[in-house]
């Protein structure tokens, strides 16, 4: 097998990151392009000692499961890479990428739930994020998503799975910054000084944050121009801000952001819970199944323990505290980004709380001095990033539960491994619930509920 050959392959399932999984004499391929259960002709684009990589040439025999995409850009733009795919099967995928995962790598046996399905599976997406560039001849301003394994920006004029008015406004954006003499970035020069444009859009309200990200260290004044045209044209706009990002990075928002015109935060609302969210604060980017992640998390307790303390570690803006405050006899969050400590601080008074302790700075110091003055609380809840739980934080977690652990995650192979860890601790993992959050990817959101044995 080498690169460019094309061979005939049988897709037995999808795994995490995409692809569908096929054999050649006991020979792994990974398939892009693929759906489970079907026949296709693939093209060997990598070959290394253990897997290959290939691409869909032709569909020979197509699954019962592979439909249409509903956005033209489907085959393209690298944002959605299952849309070929039946919603039902996916949330099956995803059901068993999670059970293949943690036998694999915690060697435990764990019921995984059903994955809970989206409420909405196109316009669900709420935090855009878009990367800008411009055309070298005409110098048009392009703004959208990367094409599939490239860093070649793809123009996106509809994204289905975003708000419609978000297209408006970008298309806006892209015709005054060319009237405002406004350059994009180019990464390779290191210059150039629109970056990105993200989003924050409220389901609750239908209001819009618009965060222009430039290289630079203060405001230019076309980008002072661009935000008040962009605020008086569009009525749902309440606040435009600057984030001041120059340096040679892949992140995208800098540390300082500053508002240029209207308001500096939005509401959402979860159920009958209300959120301050500032414009650099993390919120989830499906509000609707951050929703159905937080009634899970209520429900799982609740069946558990009446009138808990709760500890929600690294808690944001209090998504969870504030969701689950009014079940709770005490909650204490803590939080090391002062935005979104300042943010839960908002909302427990907005959510009319009396019953929370805000913990603000480096959260490990906080989470010691608990440990410290011999805190144990009926709950605790860890949403760590993608690289899980540090063993430190294993370790902290364990020692302030006094019988439940809730770990909500966004990747199931750090969260098997911290699942490991748990059970090396004397935390039995009872189930995981998958829900699913970015409809027509492979990502997976998890709930682990796990209790001391």
């Amino acid at each position: 097998m080498q690169k460019g050959d094309k061979i005939e392959l049988f897709v037995e399932k999808l795994v995490f990151e995409g692809a569908g999984l096929a054999k050649r004499s006991d020979f792994t391929v990974f398939v892009e392009g693929a759906a489970p259960q079907e026949n296709v002709l693939a093209e060997i684009l990598s070959v290394n000692k253990s897997y290959a990589k290939a691409k869909v040439v032709e569909v020979l025999s197509p699954s019962k499961y592979r439909v249409k995409p509903f956005c033209a850009m489907a085959n393209i733009c690298g944002g959605c890479s299952w849309q070929h795919v039946a919603y039902e099967e996916q949330l099956c995928q995803k059901q068993k990428i999670v059970q293949e995962t943690v036998k694999k790598i915690a060697g435990l046996d764990i019921e995984v739930k059903s994955t809970i399905a989206s409420p909405q599976i196109k316009e669900y997406r709420h935090k855009i994020q878009y990367p800008i560039a411009q055309t070298s001849v005409s110098k048009r301003i392009l703004a959208g998503y990367y094409k599939k394994n490239t860093h070649e920006l793809v123009n996106i004029k509809h994204c289905p799975i975003q708000p419609i008015i978000i297209d408006e406004i970008i298309e806006f954006i892209r015709k005054k910054s060319g009237e405002y003499g406004i350059c994009a970035y180019d990464e390779k020069q290191n210059r150039g000084l629109l970056r990105h444009v993200v989003f924050r859009h409220s389901v609750y309200n239908n209001e819009i944050l618009v965060i222009f990200v430039i290289n630079d260290v203060c405001l230019q004044k076309n980008i002072e121009k661009l935000s008040q045209a962009v605020f008086k044209e569009f009525e749902p706009v309440i606040g435009c801000l600057v984030n001041f990002n120059n340096k040679k990075t892949n992140t995208i928002l800098g540390k300082v952001t500053q508002k240029v015109i209207g308001q500096d935060f939005y509401v959402e609302k979860l159920g009958n819970k209300f959120y301050h969210i500032n414009a650099a604060s993390f919120f989830q980017v499906n509000p609707k199944s951050a929703e159905n992640i937080l009634k899970t998390v209520k429900d799982m307790i609740n069946a558990e323990v009446k009138n808990p303390s709760i500890l929600d570690a690294y808690s944001g803006v209090g998504s969870f505290g504030i969701y689950l405050g009014d079940i709770a006899c005490r909650v204490t969050c803590v939080e090391d980004f002062a935005p979104a400590a300042n943010d839960a601080l908002e909302n427990v008074k907005l959510n009319n709380f009396d019953n929370f302790e805000i913990l603000t700075g480096d959260a490990k110091v906080h989470l010691k001095n608990l440990m410290k003055q011999g805190k144990k609380y009926d709950v605790v809840i860890v949403d760590p990033p993608r690289k899980g739980l540090a063993f430190e934080a294993v370790e902290t977690a364990c020692a302030l539960s006094k019988n439940l652990l809730v770990y909500v995650s966004c990747n199931p192979s750090t969260l098997a491994r911290d699942l490991k860890i748990f059970s090396e601790k004397g935390m039995e993992t009872l189930y995981i619930q998958p829900v699913d959050m970015f409809c027509h990817t492979y990502h997976i959101e998890n709930i682990a509920l796990l209790k001391k044995k």
